[in-house]
């Protein structure tokens, strides 16, 4: 991208940059590659303010890969509870277990092994490698490709396969082989904080003289914006029993199921975590949550009372989610297998979704306010 004096500048500002003004993060203290881990696999389509309690929640309880390989699958899940995006939790103790059982508990230096972990790809690899220890691999993701796009005034949607892999190399290009763990959080954090999709501070940017979009009075049309899947409407209606001294009754953890599940899948819209008894809609929402319901209660199922609570909004990448709650009063909790009678109130030792979280504050909120 650039002539070697160019480069050689280039680095320098961005370095100077990030050393003076770099926000202080917890991960950024520290050379740990399980934290590094933790952190990079938590900031993945999540914001950096939402991800700093999670990270020390999680840390506080999980402080080495052996404890987390060792904890119960549902511990994690809990504490991952609200982070959203739960295949991250599964795939990090599934990683945990096979750094354990492969590696002796020490998180793998070299990048074959790093790659053959649950959940890490190429730009978790290179992160985690380049900033615990030092190794000479450029990461490209949603920010520094803008930033790499808006450099060369690029054009074209960045994430195209063959544009990507130019990137890629072009990012290779400019890291400072010095300083790769430094260089790559830079670059990454010139994308987060100047470089922002909408109204960059071009004023404020440490290597504006070196940007092609600038120059073109036009940073904003660089890179071409990714073409929106429509969103889906989906409506759903769940069962929240009310039960002596205040409790409720959630149903297990769906299984897997193999496929790809459809937009209304329920157990796909709940995490597949702990969650109310909850169906699909098609036209009547009392009427099928009751058909839904007889393969719990089959004799009581048609006399149970249904009671409408606040709707719930929820959304879930392109499905934008309706959740119709009904609260069903009950003398006595029903045996039904799997299920879990909990307050309401204590929710927060369970594994569930935001969804069942949502649902829950609509079963709390006062009669008289819906």
């Amino acid at each position: 991208m650039f002539a070697r004096n160019r480069r050689t500048l280039f680095r320098k500002n961005l370095l100077a940059w990030y050393r003076q003004f770099q926000r202080d993060l917890p991960w950024r203290r520290t050379k740990d590659p399980y934290r590094i881990w933790i952190s990079e696999i938590m900031l993945q389509q999540t914001r950096v303010a939402a991800v700093i309690p999670y990270y020390q929640r999680f840390l506080e309880r999980f402080p080495d890969v052996g404890a987390l390989a060792s904890a119960p699958h549902d511990e994690v899940l809990r504490l991952w509870s609200g982070l959203g995006y739960y295949s991250r939790a599964r795939n990090l103790q599934a990683a945990a277990k096979q750094i354990v059982a492969l590696h002796d508990g020490e998180f793998p230096r070299d990048e074959e092994s790093v790659l053959a972990l649950s959940g890490i790809g190429t730009y978790t690899a290179a992160a985690i490698r380049s900033i615990a220890f030092g190794a000479k691999n450029a990461v490209l993701d949603g920010n520094v490709a803008r930033v790499l796009a808006r450099l060369g005034a690029i054009r074209g949607e960045v994430r195209e396969a063959k544009r990507w892999k130019s990137l890629q190399k072009t990012a290779g290009e400019l890291l400072d082989p010095e300083y790769p763990g430094d260089w790559n959080q830079a670059m990454m954090e010139l994308g987060a904080m100047v470089c922002t999709p909408r109204a960059p501070q071009c004023l404020l940017c440490p290597v504006a003289k070196f940007c092609r979009a600038r120059q073109l009075a036009d940073p904003e049309s660089y890179p071409e914006k990714r073409k929106k899947r429509d969103a889906v409407q989906i409506t759903l209606a769940a069962a929240v029993f009310s039960m002596p001294r205040g409790r409720t009754l959630l149903l297990p953890p769906p299984a897997e199921k193999n496929g790809t599940p459809a937009d209304d899948d329920v157990p796909t819209l709940v995490s597949r975590m702990w969650h109310f008894p909850t169906v699909a809609i098609r036209k009547n929402p009392d009427e099928e949550l009751r058909t839904f319901l007889e393969q719990f209660l089959p004799d009581a199922s048609s006399l149970l009372s249904l009671e409408p609570l606040a709707k719930v909004r929820h959304a879930v990448t392109y499905r934008n989610v309706t959740v119709l709650p009904f609260r069903i009063v009950m003398p006595d909790i029903p045996q039904i297998r799997g299920a879990k009678s909990i307050r309401l109130e204590d929710f927060a030792k369970l594994p569930v979704s935001n969804l069942t979280r949502k649902i829950a504050r609509a079963a709390l909120l006062p009669r008289q306010a819906k």
